[in-house]
């Protein structure tokens, strides 16, 4: 069997006020639909809350109202008592909601019906390696759950696109790159070593640029020999009546604890992609035991659970390999938070409540 880390379902509310795909608000065809295939249990979330995954003018998902997501967080749990076999929940956060938010947050995710947090890759232009990050993740890795860091409707990768076409494809793919190479780059993981992260769309394309990682902390291009002002970074003057040096650093990079490559095997991602070339990269770049069986449907009808395994099973894995990302990876990652294999080997489906379908 097969256990989905990554998929969606939006409230009746949302479906109402804000354009989306139809799929979202058929619990009962994906439930049975993911069945068909082998999948036992998805985990659902909300990268927007009850905001708005499509850009609406005038609206800011930021801006949601507590109480608001109280509702929305109230709302997955019920979905979750419904289908208790195959259905767990992420509880929304905004890394700078503040500190009554985190707070709530933080007593939100040990209910049951719970199994992590997802949050964007950027909120509002901003990336997650500013200071005012720390707090979100002292959270996650004190409640010690993972991370889904799922790109948000505005990335900030996505800055200059006007398609909506072109944000989902290009944009928010970026914004996974990006965002988890800041969360490197911050000292995050040094600063949290149970940190739990998981990136998903195969990691974008982070698996490419190990090795450019490494050079943002060790830029030999702008060596500027006897004029570097040390530790801090280049002085951006040259000797005198020499040619100019190296332009000063914005800021100071944070010192990481051993190479920012080597942090790569401490993250998981998912294979939420159409591409059978980035999950063979992502086994090799992170690790056949950090890649999870996830994708991203509802909505997207091109991840659903058939065309992800065919992926897999094109690759020739192994059967321990292909077991692993189907199954024993997200065991070993949420533990007993999740259902256990033997309650779920009945195929029949849980019918869910009236209030959640249209």
């Amino acid at each position: 069997m097969t256990i989905d880390v990554h998929g969606h379902i939006s409230p009746p509310e949302s479906r109402r006020r804000y354009p989306m795909p139809r799929t979202l608000g058929q619990v009962e065809e994906m439930i049975s639909g993911k069945l068909a295939r082998g999948v036992r249990t998805t985990i659902i979330g909300s990268p927007v809350g009850g905001g708005a995954m499509v850009p609406v003018a005038g609206v800011d998902n930021y801006a949601q109202s507590e109480s608001d997501l109280v509702r929305h967080d109230a709302w997955l749990a019920g979905l979750v008592d419904q289908h208790p076999e195959r259905l767990r929940a992420y509880v929304y956060v905004n890394p700078f909601g503040g500190a009554a938010h985190l707070a709530r947050v933080a007593q939100t995710v040990r209910e049951p019906q719970f199994v992590g947090l997802i949050a964007n890759t950027s909120v509002a232009g901003r990336y997650l390696d500013a200071p005012e990050a720390e707090d979100f993740f002292a959270l996650a890795a004190e409640a010690d759950v993972p991370v889904l860091l799922h790109p948000p409707a505005m990335p900030a990768a996505g800055a200059g696109l006007d398609h909506l076409l072109l944000i989902e494809q290009l944009g928010r793919f970026s914004d996974v790159t990006i965002g988890l190479a800041c969360c490197v780059l911050a000292g995050w993981l040094d600063r949290f070593p149970g940190l739990k992260l998981i990136g998903p769309t195969a990691g974008g394309a982070l698996g490419l640029l190990a090795e450019k990682l490494d050079r943002i902390m060790a830029p030999s291009h702008w060596d500027a020999g006897p004029a570097a002002s040390g530790p801090g970074g280049p002085s951006g003057a040259g000797g005198p009546g020499g040619p100019p040096g190296p332009p000063r650093l914005m800021r100071r990079l944070t010192a990481l604890a051993k190479p920012p490559s080597s942090y790569l095997r401490r993250i998981w991602v998912d294979t939420a992609t159409p591409s059978a070339t980035a999950i063979d990269l992502a086994l090799r770049t992170f690790g056949p035991d950090r890649v999870l069986f996830g994708t991203d449907s509802p909505p997207l009808p091109h991840t659903e659970p058939g065309a992800i395994l065919d992926l897999v099973d094109r690759l020739g894995v192994s059967p321990a390999v292909r077991d692993a990302i189907c199954e024993r990876n997200a065991l070993a990652l949420f533990g007993d938070a999740l259902p256990p294999p033997a309650a779920s080997t009945p195929a029949t489906v849980d019918r869910p409540a009236p209030a959640v379908v249209d």
